[in-house]
């Protein structure tokens, strides 16, 4: 069982609560095109593991693992709460559910995603989503 926080409200969590960790699913094409939450002003790291991998797009068969073992090197523990980010929330979605079927407890989805919504004209960044909040981002050099 996971929960789900927007964006802004997934900054707050990640502010607030020390061993809060964020998990960026998304593909390596997508952080190097679109670019990353930069959580620096919080004194953390994003953790960036691919969901789906670039560029078939199939389901990454050690998804649970990677994370396992970069969540243990960055000191979290099961109970830790772990935001899960993708682009519009339904690859972060699963990859919460994953995480909370391989032990972890306290899974939460950011509903939004890191671009959000399509708007009528199929573009991202103008409904919701953490760059349309305005939360901190960068672009990968």
């Amino acid at each position: 069982m996971h929960h789900e926080l927007t964006g802004t409200e997934g900054w707050e969590k990640l502010k607030a609560v020390k061993d809060a960790v964020l998990v960026d699913v998304r593909t390596s094409r997508e952080w190097e095109v679109i670019g990353v939450p930069d959580l620096s002003e919080l004194d953390k790291e994003v953790l960036f593991v691919e969901w789906q991998m670039f560029p078939d797009m199939r389901v990454n068969p050690d998804f649970v693992t990677q994370l396992d073992q970069r969540l243990k090197a960055a000191g979290a523990t099961e109970d830790s709460p772990i935001l899960f980010l993708c682009r519009s929330g339904a690859r972060s979605k699963a990859a919460a559910s994953a995480m909370a079927a391989a032990g972890y407890t306290n899974t939460i989805n950011v509903s939004d995603g890191f671009e959000g919504d399509a708007d009528e004209h199929g573009e991202r960044a103008h409904i919701n989503g953490w760059q349309f909040s305005g939360l901190p981002w960068e672009k990968q050099s």
